[in-house]
Formats: structure tokens, C-alpha cells, sequence
């Protein structure tokens, strides 16, 4: 008698809740029609973060894909790193660090606590994943951490679909630089249309602070014909702008790494700000996410 093969049971999918009321607005997490076991943090109706249970590794928001890169060319391929996170949505990021560099440390500041409380119950991070996530302002909780305590320190934070003013001065740049350690690296999502003034003084605030900027975005982007996601990226040792430019450039969406004189090009006369000075980015322009 030919012996029946037994069939894997088939992958449970999550309990959606449904909206949910957090500190930021309504959460409502939805799943992903084009992904199995892929889901879409959603928060007064904008996309915030996805995720695939399955395979923390897919990064879908190009952005984010950018900031996947930046980690990849860091240090010691595979190795563990000490991760800040500055914003957490979904914990994209920090699911795709427990991946692809096992026994990593990691932190992660989110205000949003009944937010982090509906992600971890409803998505639940990759065994063994090493994250702890504080309840805090971005800047408060950056400020209580320790001196070059961080390889990394990655920045994506927004109150409704705008930057806080306070996280985009050369004062938080400033912290920023104090917990990483020396080699470390910074990656903040910059949101700006045209004329593009925002995003020319992020690069002079960290430029202001850091000795090698470059910023990542597609080239529509980067030539103020829409808005959109830019990825600035700061270190005090030189960046592996050959490497991100290979990356970058075989994304579905390739984008563009603008550094050295394009990027002093690119800033123009634009100064950077101090916390008197400093600004929210700009609001996105009505029906930008669809």
C-alpha cells in the first residue's frame, strides 16, 4: 500500500481587529491582495508600514527598501548591529534586521504605545527577534540613551503625514551623532515636494553636523516634479555611495544617490536649521496616497 504523504497544515493568518483608536489616529491593519500573509498598517487611512509574516525580508515601500540597503552595506556582512529605531509603524525594520543579522540588539522609540500594543498582538515579530520599544518622543528617548551606544540610528517619524519640527535640527542631529559609535551611520526618511526647500536644508542640517551626506530618492523626486520619499543618509567615515548606487539602481523603482559635489550642488544656498528655526515638512499635497 503506497504510503500518503502527509500535507503541511496550511499557514494560519492573523485576527485583523479592525479600526483601532491609537494616540496618532485610527490604526486599521489590512491585508495585502498581491502578497500572502502580507499586511498593511494603515493610520487615518495613509499607508504607515507593511509587513510579510512569511518574509520579513521583503521591504514593499521603495523607501524603506532604501533604508533596507543602507543596513545591508553597513560593517561586517550578516553581522549583529546595534540598532536605534526613531519611529515604529509596523516594525518593518526591526523585523528585517532580526533576519538578516541575527542576535542584533535593538531599539525602538514610538509615542504611539496603543499603536506598538495593536502591531506586536496582531503581527507578531520573527522568533528570537531582540527588540525592545519604548513609549517616548523620538528626541526625548534618543536623549536618554548612551553615548556610542548604537551602529545605527534610523529616522522615520511623523505626527499625522508631517516631521516634527524638533527632529529635523541641527540640535537632534547632534544627538544622533552622539550614540553612534564612530563608523555608525544615520538614515532619515525625508518627505518634501516642490521646490524642494525642506529637503535642501535636512542635507545642510546633517551636512552641518556629519562629514559625508548623501541622499537617496528617484530622480522625479530629486528634480522637484513630485513629491515624494527621500532617504538622507550621514556618517563621520566615508559612505558607500558605489554600492547604493548599484542597489538603488536595480530596485523596481531605481532611484538616484546624489553626494559630494552633486550634493553641494543640489543644497544651493540652503542653511541649516537650529530648533528656532526648524520647521514640520510640508504637508503632502491632497490625494498624494491615493
Amino acid at each position: 500500500m503506497a504510503r500518503r504523504e502527509r500535507k503541511a497544515p496550511p499557514l494560519e493568518h492573523p485576527e485583523l481587529p479592525g479600526p483601532t483608536q491609537t494616540v496618532g489616529g485610527t490604526a486599521e491593519i489590512l491585508g495585502d491582495a498581491d502578497r500572502e500573509r502580507s499586511y498593511v498598517l494603515m493610520l487615518d487611512g495613509v499607508p504607515q508600514s507593511h509587513v510579510d509574516l512569511d518574509d520579513p525580508a521583503h521591504l514593499e515601500f521603495e523607501y524603506v527598501r532604501r533604508m533596507g540597503h543602507v543596513l545591508d552595506l553597513h560593517g561586517e556582512d550578516g553581522a549583529a548591529l546595534d540598532v536605534v529605531h526613531l519611529g515604529g509603524g509596523a516594525l518593518t525594520l526591526a523585523r528585517y534586521v532580526a533576519v538578516t543579522r541575527p542576535g542584533s540588539r535593538q531599539r525602538v522609540v514610538e509615542l504611539d504605545e496603543p499603536l506598538t500594543d495593536l502591531v506586536r498582538s496582531t503581527l507578531p515579530l520573527p522568533r528570537g527577534a531582540r527588540v525592545r520599544v519604548r513609549a517616548a518622543d523620538a528626541r526625548a528617548g534618543l536623549e536618554a540613551l548612551p553615548d556610542a551606544s548604537a551602529d545605527v540610528v534610523l529616522v522615520d517619524v511623523f505626527a499625522g503625514a508631517r516631521t516634527p519640527a524638533h527632529l529635523t535640527s541641527t540640535a537632534f542631529a547632534v544627538q544622533v551623532a552622539r550614540v553612534l559609535r564612530p563608523g555608525g551611520v544615520t538614515a532619515w526618511n525625508v518627505s518634501d515636494g516642490p521646490p524642494l526647500r525642506f529637503l535642501r536644508t535636512q542635507a545642510a542640517t546633517l551636512s552641518a553636523v556629519f562629514g559625508h551626506v548623501l541622499l537617496i530618492a528617484e530622480p522625479g523626486t530629486l528634480r522637484g516634479r513630485r513629491y515624494g520619499n527621500t532617504v538622507a543618509v550621514a556618517s563621520d567615515v566615508e559612505l558607500p555611495v558605489a554600492g547604493l548606487t548599484r542597489r538603488t539602481a536595480g530596485d523596481p523603482m531605481p532611484a538616484r544617490v546624489v553626494a559630494g559635489a552633486d550634493l553641494t550642488a543640489f543644497v544651493g544656498t540652503a542653511l541649516p536649521v537650529d530648533d528656532a528655526t526648524a520647521v514640520p515638512s510640508p504637508e503632502p499635497p491632497a490625494g498624494v496616497f491615493g
